[in-house]
């Protein structure tokens, strides 16, 4: 049943237009729907961004391999920024406090983590982690990586494509290493990620910012 409602959360998702860059901290004034559906968890976050230097927000998530769910109030900070001339690179904090619910417990949850980025025209990278205590219903350290490459540079009100290859690394699941290659693509301010795992699992992101 968690499965089924994840599914027709994404769907309703995928429903709506969405914005171009998937960071956490939109611009002053701005809210933003993100999705993702990966091999480890389904979430889904609404959050407001009351200046560029953070945002909050509620978010959802159920992770499948301990299978139970998070309801969490969540602050981005964005701690540092590097604009270049043909680049920009971003340091965040990611952090949550909320209720954690499994088959037979109910817990409070916290997590907190680093996120940072760096892309130009042509290539991106990234790496983010994070640590969540839940009391008796779970607590693990996740963290990802991503490179990525787009295979033509585009223009405005074009079709954009980043072919990008993303590596999690799960200590305390069965399956600690996930590689996943997918392929991102956007359009103004429609955007859809899709890939599927080496484990045989779909990820399915897209984000909605107005």
């Amino acid at each position: 049943m968690k499965r089924l409602i994840c599914l027709g959360i994404g769907l309703l998702v995928y429903a709506i237009p969405v914005e171009t860059y998937a960071r956490p901290v939109s611009y002053p004034g701005g809210w933003t729907v993100s999705q993702t559906n990966n091999g480890e968890a389904n979430t889904l976050l609404l959050h407001y961004s009351p200046t560029a230097r953070y945002s909050l927000g509620y978010k959802f998530e159920y992770w499948r391999d301990g299978d139970f769910t998070v309801n969490a109030l969540q602050m981005n900070n964005l701690l540092k920024r590097w604009n270049n001339e043909e680049s920009q690179a971003n340091l965040y904090l990611k952090s949550g406090i909320g209720i954690a619910h499994g088959d037979h417990e109910t817990s409070p949850a916290a997590y907190t983590g680093l996120a940072t980025d760096w892309e130009d025209r042509r290539f991106f990278a990234s790496y983010e982690n994070r640590y969540t205590e839940a009391g008796d219903v779970d607590d693990f350290f996740t963290q990802s990586a991503r490179v990525g490459v787009a295979p033509y540079i585009g223009n405005y009100g074009d079709i954009h494509t980043w072919l990008m290859l993303e590596v999690s690394h799960a200590p305390e699941n069965d399956e600690k290493i996930t590689i996943t290659p997918l392929v991102r693509f956007f359009k103004g301010v429609q955007l859809l990620e899709a890939g599927m795992t080496n484990h045989g699992e779909v990820l399915l992101n897209a984000i909605y910012r107005f």
